[in-house]
Parts: C-alpha cells; structure tokens; sequence
C-alpha cells in the first residue's frame, strides 16, 4: 500500500497525507482487529485522528505508535493462508475473502473468494509465499491484501499466528492446520506438499458474537439459558459454550464460529441458513439474525460486496 515505510508522528503525518493525497488511514504499527485505525478524509479532522487512535493502540497494545497509507475504497479484503516448517517447505492454503466487516472487525469469511479472477487469485498466493520465504518465516500465517476495483491487490500485513477464519481453510482443503502448527513447533516437516493442495467446494464462517443486531450492535453479556447447536453433513461448529455459562462484558465478543461447507457456493449458503436457523442461545442476543439477513441480501449473493458493504446499507 502507498504510505510511510515506518511510523510517524503528528506532524509527519500531515505531509505524509498531503503526498499521499486523502482520504488516507491512520493505524496502529502494533495492532490488530481493527483497532487503532482511523479514516482521515480532510487535513482538518487529522489531528484528533491521530490522537484517538494512538490513545486506542496504547490502550489495546501498549503500543501508541501509527503510519499512515492511502485508503483504497470499496475494495475487497482478501488473504492468503500459508505455512512453513524448518526444513525449507513454504505453502499456501489458498485464500479466504472477509470483505463482509463492521469497524473493519470481520464478521464472514469464506474460501474461495467469489468472483475472484483465478491468474489473481495464482499471483496473490505466490506473492504471499514469496514474502514468507523472503521473511524467513516458520508457523503459520495469514498474508492480508486488499483487491481494488481495477483487480490490482495490495499487500496491508501479515498475521503471524492462526486466526478466528482458519476453519474456513480447513473445510475446503481437509488440511488441519492446527495439527501442522504442532508438527511444525515439534521441529518435523509438513504432512504435505504444495501440489497436494486443493480447494474444493466453498466455505463460509459466520461469526456468532454476543451483540445486538438490532440495536446498532450493542454488547449483549449475560447468562446463557438455553443452547442448541446446529449440526449435520457440512457443519461445523467452534464455541466454549454451555448452557449455564456466563458471557462476561470484559473481552472480545465472539463466542461461536458457525462453519459451512458446501459442493458450490450456494450449497454453502443454503446450509449455512440452515445451521443459522438451528443455532439458540437463549438468555442473550447473538449476530445469528444479522446472518440470515445477510444470506438473504442479493449483492451479497452476486458476491459483489466490500470492506464498506455493511456502512453503505446500514439503514437496510
């Protein structure tokens, strides 16, 4: 992405926007989730940008510092999924699309990215496995791009870790990452190689979060009274919960990923209605509902939202 090679101060920062030309984003150098970022359209509102998101990123990070990139809008967030061990083998899972985000915290993801041109999609995996091997890089990770309107990706960050989404890579390859984290950590080499990779039907994650939908997404703790999980052929279902449990108000809001997979994309969604539609948690109010919307909204279905999807049909 277009901005400052590292991080800046107020002042540099405001030179660096007028370069750079607004809108631009101003974010955390040592965050994550979406935290500590802030869209800057004018050189009026920059300085109370950068100091509410450096007061963010100390907060979540204890990290205050920043950079600036230019923002690319209405564009498509799409990352790949790679892995390395220590005998020199670096690969990818393929990609996963989470364009579907409130406050850029993501709230579906899924795999393949619809719509996604396959020579971008073979250019996009190959840079990311390119700058694993370049970084010297072991464990998994995630290589995160953003895709603008012209089919031009840009590289953002890279997520040294697993993440919430892994299982959406995992339902359409049947490769379990989590156990390779482990041959990997264990200092043995990976299960398999690069052409044993296949992507094969779709998958998508819908994250279930104790918010209300309804009431522009307020937290929803308490008590859980009432669980029934879905289940059944291409379901998956990641949660700590329990009938009894309680959802404190102190720490992220996710509390189930409901995963599906399905020979096409619209088996996937058809079962994911399904599994949506099963899914109670009783006591609190949970993004199941927003979901089912979602499934039934036509863009979604064409596969022609953004990163500002949901800002831009927020009455709807």
């Amino acid at each position: 992405m277009p901005g400052t090679p590292g991080t800046v101060e107020a002042d540099e920062a405001a030179s660096v926007a007028e370069k750079l030309g607004y809108p631009v984003m101003v974010k955390a150098a040592g965050g994550g989730g979406g935290r500590g970022i802030r869209v800057v359209r004018d050189a009026g509102s920059l300085r109370e940008a950068v100091g509410g998101a450096a007061r963010e990123a100390d907060a979540a990070f204890g990290n205050p510092a920043l950079y600036v990139e230019k923002v690319i809008e209405r564009a498509r967030h799409v990352e790949v999924q790679v892995i390395a061990d220590t005998h020199g083998s670096t690969v990818h899972l393929f990609e996963r699309d989470c364009s579907i985000q409130r406050r850029r915290q993501k709230l579906i993801e899924e795999s393949p990215s619809p719509g996604l041109d396959p020579g971008v999609r073979a250019e996009m995996a190959a840079s990311a496995v390119r700058l694993a091997e370049r970084a010297g890089y072991v464990n998994a990770g995630t290589v995160e791009f953003l895709l603008d309107a012209d089919g031009r990706f840009h590289f953002i960050e890279m997520n040294t870790r697993i993440q919430v989404e892994h299982p959406v890579t995992e339902m359409v390859t049947g490769i379990d990452l989590v156990k390779e984290q482990l041959r990997v950590a264990a200092g043995e080499p990976l299960s398999f190689a690069q052409d044993d990779v296949e992507q094969r039907g779709a998958a998508i994650e819908f994250r279930i979060n104790a918010e209300d939908p309804d009431a522009d997404f307020a937290p929803s703790p308490g008590a859980v009274d009432g669980l029934q999980l879905p289940g059944g052929p291409g379901v998956r279902v990641d949660t700590a919960l329990y009938d009894g449990y309680t959802v404190p108000p102190f720490y992220d809001s996710l509390i189930a990923k409901v995963v599906v997979w399905g020979r096409d994309r619209e088996e996937a969604i058809a079962r994911g209605r399904g599994a949506l539609r099963e899914l109670r948690v009783g006591g609190i109010r949970t993004t199941a509902a927003f979901h089912l919307r979602m499934l039934e909204d036509e863009g979604f279905r064409r596969g022609e939202h953004h990163t500002e999807y949901l800002a831009e049909r927020a009455p709807a």
